[in-house]
């Protein structure tokens, strides 16, 4: 296919539509004279379709969606979808702040087939720089064609992580990522024994819908966990301003090895299943064993356990070879299926393989992210690469969070613009984060002030 001459120079091109580009999409679309092109390999808008389950609901409050918290006015918002939709008087009697799954995902494609912006069908296949502009190939069913930009944002999403453990079942179909799970599901129609793996809201909510839909027919379930408690996540008020620019702020001037601990540790605050979830899957088992024994459930629920490897069976089946983390005792579990609730993680676009000898990468290979979500690059590229949803090393727990969608586009925006666009709050937490700088020492004799030394109740 021969490329096109080259279109207009654009202001911004955007790599990837999901919610976090559309987010900038939509702020963008108010932006007079700004020339932007948002461009998606896949023909239509999808969020997590495999994860559409009946009665699964979003983890945040209808207000992160595209816009609302940095522009409450904004005709892209779900408040604006409700009217369009003539839904605002039900979801007013619903009186639910969580949406649906399958509603915030047929808001998203209401704004991105509307959004003049957003190129469906239309795959970025390589980036290079040259000539102090950004130059991207697109393809199309039509054929290649090239684009310049001042500013290029990747918001290509993540990628199913796969469990090292699981190697040796590659390309079997009984087992597969939580992500394929309705398209998959029917395939676990003859499975007698299923085993999930992973604790997060993804886990929790394929267990409850087998725990649902194998009701009575003798399916053996089974929900195994790494993790050594079934903890649900932190939603306390106060825990929440975890995801706030304020926390962002805070730990962006940490050192890097102390915010790669600490994306470890606060495994609560943005990986685990919702209170409301496990609440359904206790209430559903304790049902189900009314006048009988609860081992009778049919269901096991496995805790601190590891798949150490996984094997077919010498018999038929599936060989998983668990590790219990507390008591270090082994034990094989026999399943004829597995469903891998183990998560995403961003991962490196083909496209930008042209650029990468001018990207600063750390010293894990990652990219180097600032403030304004810019990455670090060579000297000579002098053009703004920005990224969506790759900084949970820089950024924290907040980075792919739904609610700091918004603010993160509205960043970009005014960084790309140069101006401030959209006016964004200085103090968003009721938490202090970093420490008071101390008071300065006299200079002579470097002594703590005198009421320093006075007890803690004269000090009051």
């Amino acid at each position: 296919m021969e490329a096109q001459p080259m279109e207009e120079e654009l202001d911004l091109l955007g790599v990837g539509i999901g919610p976090f580009n559309l987010s900038l999409a939509a702020l963008a679309d108010r932006v007079p004279g700004l020339r932007a092109l948002f461009c998606e390999r896949r023909p239509e808008f999808r969020w997590h379709p495999g994860m559409l389950v009946d009665g699964a609901r979003m983890q945040v409050p209808f207000l992160a969606d595209l816009v609302s918290l940095v522009d409450p006015t904004n005709p892209w918002s779900f408040l604006n979808y409700l009217r369009e939709h003539e839904r605002l008087f039900p979801f007013y009697f619903a009186e639910r702040f969580q949406l649906p799954r399958r509603e915030y995902d047929h808001y998203c494609r209401w704004a991105a087939e509307a959004l003049p912006d957003c190129r469906f069908g239309t795959e970025v296949t390589a980036v290079r720089w040259a000539d102090g502009r950004f130059r991207a190939t697109l393809a199309t069913g039509a054929g290649t064609r090239e684009v310049s930009a001042r500013n290029l944002v990747l918001g290509v999403g993540t990628e199913p992580v796969r469990p090292q453990a699981f190697a040796a079942l590659d390309g079997r179909p009984e087992v597969f990522h939580s992500g394929q799970y309705l398209e998959r599901r029917g395939a676990l129609a003859g499975a007698r024994d299923i085993t999930v793996v992973g604790s997060g809201q993804s886990g929790a909510e394929v267990f409850l819908d087998l725990l649902r839909s194998r009701a009575g027919d003798g399916t053996r379930l089974r929900w195994l966990t790494r993790t050594r408690a079934l903890a649900p996540m932190e939603y306390s008020k106060l825990g929440l301003e975890h995801f706030t620019p304020d926390y962002t702020r805070y730990f962006h001037a940490l050192p890097a090895p102390v915010r790669d601990r600490l994306v470890a540790e606060q495994w609560q605050l943005h990986k685990a299943a919702s209170a409301e979830t496990l609440a359904e899957i206790h209430d559903l088992l304790y049902e189900r064993t009314i006048g009988r024994p609860i081992g009778s459930a049919d269901a096991e629920i496995l805790p601190g356990t590891e798949v150490a490897e996984a094997l077919p069976g010498p018999c038929g089946g599936l060989e998983l070879r668990c590790l219990h983390r507390d008591s270090g005792l082994a034990r094989v579990l026999r399943s004829d299926a597995v469903v891998l609730a183990t998560g995403y993680r961003a991962g490196r676009p083909a496209a930008l393989e042209p650029l990468a000898e001018l990207i600063d990468w750390d010293e894990r290979g990652r990219f180097r992210v600032d403030l304004d979500h810019r990455v670090a690059t060579r000297e000579e590229l002098t053009g703004g690469l920005y990224v969506q949803n790759a900084e949970l090393h820089t950024h924290g727990v907040g980075t792919p969070d739904l609610g700091l969608g918004a603010h993160r586009a509205a960043v970009i925006l005014n960084a790309v613009t140069g101006r401030a666009v959209h006016r964004l709050p200085t103090r968003t937490a009721w938490t202090s984060f970093a420490p008071a700088a101390p008071p300065a020492l006299p200079a002579q004799g470097g002594a703590f002030p005198e009421e320093w030394n006075r007890a803690p109740s004269a000090r009051r």
